[in-house]
């Protein structure tokens, strides 16, 4: 399975690894199953025949900045697509995933969503063979200023709330988008909440009762698992 690496965290979290070192325990895969490519740094990208699955990480960059190194994921992204390689993005990833495909990604217009958040599925997430086994209603970490403000053509609504509709999508029969963080424990997002504490402060947020009230999230941190036990029986039949 290929990591696709799209950004690093906060330095001061660097000592508890990185966005494609915590997306990689999340997958439960051994080591030498997975490959990490920083799209950012590395000029070549690799052919989207090459793997059984690929996992798009979180970043603090901006889709809407349409930096170069993004806009050639983003094509990357459409012949993955094309190809039915199975994608899964996360945070940028799933907004990267919307703005290649014909979607619009703008910031937040109710500002910052960040902390422990309810998502509730819609009826389509119940025939969803990557959510088809989730609660109607579970908890999830997020953190993100911009969002999904128009879903793809012909994408699969499968999860939102009343912060953000847009939580997670479908599109055909094998990529997906997810705002939320499958990646990130109670640890990350706590550090993460306080890390961005000043920024949430200034605009009257009470970032100490968001951190307090950051909980355990097994739905949503079980999907990457998911998403690797779906990922081999789905190209398995291409081989």
């Amino acid at each position: 399975m290929l990591i696709i690496k799209v950004g690093s965290t906060f330095p001061e979290l660097a000592a508890a690894g990185d966005f494609e070192n915590w997306t990689a325990d999340g997958t439960g895969l051994p080591q030498n199953a997975l490959r990490v490519w920083d799209a950012v740094c590395a000029p070549h990208d690799p052919p989207p025949g090459d793997w059984r699955g690929a996992v798009i990480t979180g970043s603090h960059a901006m889709v809407s900045d349409r930096e170069p190194w993004s806009e050639a994921l983003a094509g990357w992204l459409r012949n993955a697509v094309t190809a039915q390689l199975p994608v899964l993005g996360i945070c940028y990833g799933h907004q990267l995933l919307a703005h290649a495909m014909g979607g619009t990604v703008d910031y937040h217009p109710r500002g910052r969503e960040i902390g422990t958040v309810e998502v509730r599925l819609t009826d389509a997430a119940g025939r969803d063979p990557l959510f088809g086994d989730l609660p109607p209603v579970f908890f999830a970490h997020a953190t993100h200023a911009q969002s999904v403000v128009a879903l793809p053509p012909g994408a699969v609504l499968l999860a939102g709330n009343d912060d953000e509709p847009h939580h997670a999508f479908r599109l055909g029969r094998l990529a997906w988008g997810v705002q939320f963080h499958p990646e990130y424990d109670p640890f990350l997002m706590r550090a993460y909440v306080t890390a961005q504490a000043d920024a949430l402060a200034a605009v009257g947020r009470d970032w100490r009762r968001i951190r307090s009230a950051v909980r355990a999230t097994p739905e949503a941190c079980g999907l990457l698992r998911r998403f690797a036990d779906l990922c081999a029986p789905a190209t398995a039949a291409q081989d």
